[in-house]
């Protein structure tokens, strides 16, 4: 497809559609367009796996959030992206994920693979485990992007077997290769149960001869540093999905993602809301009553000067353009900086300042009289 449809027309539902809804108008779609229905089909095949994106973030309750918020500019859109549709690459990425939704792997009496699927399919090594992490972010590496250098342990594939577990590997006898075995109950009505094989976990195999370093498993815990990239603008709570980053398989099966889940450090000066930033500033009340400049630091280091004009009160509120925070990748203007007055009471006055303030208070003793008395005025008045 040249240019992606919404992921709601896809599927042919409303953006207030149910879990099950969506469910079942991905069922009906994948089971018209499977590629064992349709031999050859190009375009059968290019719906096929457009409706199993479109199912793989709507059936994810924050992917949904998020797409319904940016659409297919939602963070991490594409592989390796912040909680976006990973999108898929071949069919049995799609058969692998979504087939249990069908009952057994397969899609309305089909197999992944193109042939009627039976009990006795190999099931292969299992995929490895997810691994998920946090990163804490200061507001300039989210305002700019960075590069993090972190620490993992995770399961690797064994040097000394090359992930293979042993030698002499053969079929497992029990399950004949399948990696499941079934089991069949005879009462009044004929039930069929499915099970992961106990004789080989599941691989469809066994070894002979285990690898005496991994124990045949095929795989040991390794400490690894590695560079994860975050772009600007991510926030709270966002996450990047790294595939194949987390733990490998055993016996050379699939390594699982490893999540990255963003969390924002506590910034002495600045607040955020959205793409935008807030903070306080102290300002002396003599330029408050006669006006003057006041400089502010800013987010990328610099610095900007602001007018406050005479008479400008406390909880008055500049807006300084584009000083906030970029949108996800940076993609757009930049949110605003919101800065706060507050009233900078001096508590060191000297001996003439002291003299100063008191002659201004006696100069300003009348008007302060005048506004005292107009204002017990009003309060009596309202309850008279």
């Amino acid at each position: 497809m040249s240019e992606k449809r919404d992921y709601y027309d896809v599927l042919g539902v409303a953006k207030t559609a149910s879990a099950e809804e969506i469910k079942h108008a991905y069922k009906k779609l994948a089971i018209k367009y499977h590629p064992d229905k349709n031999p050859g089909n190009k375009e059968a095949e290019e719906k096929f796996k457009e409706a199993a994106e479109a199912y793989e973030v709507l059936s994810d309750s924050q992917k949904r959030a998020n797409y319904d918020q940016f659409g297919h500019d939602m963070p991490g859109a594409g592989a390796g992206g912040f909680g976006g549709g990973q999108g898929f690459s071949s069919f049995e990425d799609i058969f692998s994920q979504f087939g249990d939704i069908f009952g057994g792997g397969g899609f309305g009496g089909f197999s992944g693979g193109g042939r009627r699927s039976s009990s006795r399919r190999k099931s292969g090594p299992p995929r490895g485990q997810d691994l998920q992490i946090k990163i804490a972010l200061s507001y300039k590496e989210i305002l700019e992007g960075v590069t993090k250098k972190v620490r993992i342990k995770r399961y690797a594939p064994c040097t000394d077997c090359n992930g293979k577990g042993g030698s002499d590997i053969k079929t497992c006898p029990t399950c004949g290769g399948a990696g499941k075995v079934r089991r069949v109950t005879q009462s009044f009505f004929q039930m069929v149960t499915e099970s992961v094989c106990p004789d080989c976990n599941g691989t469809g195999e066994k070894i002979a001869h285990p690898c005496p370093h991994c124990h045949g498993e095929g795989r040991v815990i390794e400490e690894e540093t590695i560079s994860i990239k975050i772009p600007q603008g991510v926030a709270e709570g966002q996450y990047l999905n790294l595939r194949g980053e987390g733990h490998c398989g055993p016996n050379g099966g699939p390594s699982g993602d490893l999540l990255v889940v963003i969390a924002e450090k506590k910034d002495s000066f600045y607040t955020r809301d959205g793409e935008d930033l807030r903070c306080s500033i102290d300002v002396p009340i003599h330029k408050l009553a006669l006006g003057g400049t006041q400089r502010i630091p800013t987010l990328d280091g610099g610095e900007v000067s602001i007018k406050i004009a005479a008479g400008t009160q406390p909880g008055s509120t500049f807006r300084l353009r584009e000083q906030g925070l970029p949108p996800l990748n940076g993609k757009g203007d930049r949110g605003n900086l919101f800065v706060d007055v507050k009233a900078q009471i001096p508590t060191d006055l000297s001996a003439r300042e002291k003299e100063l303030y008191k002659e201004l208070a006696e100069i300003r003793k009348d008007k302060e009289t005048a506004q005292e008395e107009s204002l017990l005025s009003k309060v009596k008045s309202f309850f008279s």
